[in-house]
């Protein structure tokens, strides 16, 4: 008992630090690439427990009031799930990147149709906005991606993914098929009281879980940075350039919902989960588009830190309409 006391006690410090324990992931995955080489195996793993555990904290009464007025909801799912794509998409085929630079195409095309992160509600929460509506859009994302993110592959990327469109769409629908039951059963064992006063383990375990994730894709990345430092920075530039492109864009589409409201769809639009694409395709994806969806986790985890000042402007200033 007085192990799991302390357990419970460390995974609690560990999710009440939020953001700054988000942002260390990541140095902390960059400082120690041996690590990363023993996590590699269970990013898969990793990706469905995050799932399950967004599952977990599902708050059904606030997903309810959603379900009850689901314009925003629905178009901000439209938005996320299928404006995003095809816009991302046209502007790579404009560029002609998928000739220029087929694996960065497919990397970008990974961020363009996966589904919003799971742990996007929880980034929400820590930066103290209102993680519903984010919860809301993820849920309707995560249940449609199975069937979009296939048309997507098919349209944009075709013969150069060697998974047809209809075996990805399969292992994602599987993937969220188990996270959703297990986290059924959790919920059914321990009950909605009880994982509520678990909210900051749960938070604790979100982190670690992340940690799994980014310290997998982190290992070549500081190697690289040492072989080609001028490459990596225009790949991580890139990187925030998609992802906050992503935030303002989706925010100005819908500041008529409230200034509030707007940044957190931008959000939501903006964290995008490519790991569900690594697990969905088994790592098996070309060394540059790896090092894409590396780089990619620097703006994701980094962000909520980065963001927190404006978001905590926007909850006491912003006006909703």
């Amino acid at each position: 008992m007085a192990v799991l006391a302390a357990v419970s006690a460390l995974l609690g410090w560990i999710g009440r630090q939020g953001p700054r324990a988000i942002a260390a992931t990541v140095i902390i995955a960059i400082l120690l690439p041996p690590l990363d080489a023993l996590l590699r195996p269970f990013v898969t793993a990793a990706i469905v427990a995050l799932l399950c555990a967004a599952f977990v904290r599902v708050d059904l009464t606030a997903l309810r009031t959603h379900i009850s007025r689901p314009g925003l909801v629905l178009a901000a799912t439209a938005w996320v799930s299928l404006a995003t794509p095809a816009l991302l998409g046209l502007c790579c085929w404009a560029a002609h990147l998928a000739a220029r630079s087929p694996d960065l195409f497919l990397g970008l095309m990974f961020q363009a149709v996966t589904t919003p992160m799971m742990a996007a509600p929880a980034f929400a929460a820590l930066m103290g906005l209102d993680p519903t509506l984010v919860l809301a859009v993820v849920v309707a994302g995560a249940a449609i991606t199975p069937f979009t993110a296939p048309i997507f592959v098919h349209i944009f990327i075709g013969a150069a993914m060697t998974l047809s469109p209809l075996a990805l769409g399969t292992k994602l629908l599987a993937i969220m098929a188990a996270s959703l039951a297990a986290a059924l059963i959790i919920r059914r064992l321990a009950g909605a009281e009880k994982i509520r006063r678990a909210s900051d383990q749960i938070d604790g375990i979100n982190i670690l879980l992340a940690f799994v994730f980014v310290g997998s894709v982190m290992q070549d990345v500081a190697p690289r940075f040492l072989a080609d430092p001028l490459g990596m920075i225009g790949l991580t530039a890139l990187a925030f350039a998609v992802n906050f492109s992503l935030l303002g864009l989706s925010a100005l589409v819908f500041l008529v919902a409230g200034r509030e409201r707007s940044f957190i769809i931008g959000l939501t639009a903006s964290q995008r989960n490519l790991g569900l694409m690594l697990a969905a395709t088994g790592g098996a994806v070309p060394d540059l588009t790896w090092l894409y969806v590396a780089v990619s986790q620097f703006p994701l985890y980094l962000a909520p830190l980065m963001l927190m000042p404006l978001a905590r402007r926007l909850k006491t200033g912003g006006k909703q309409v």
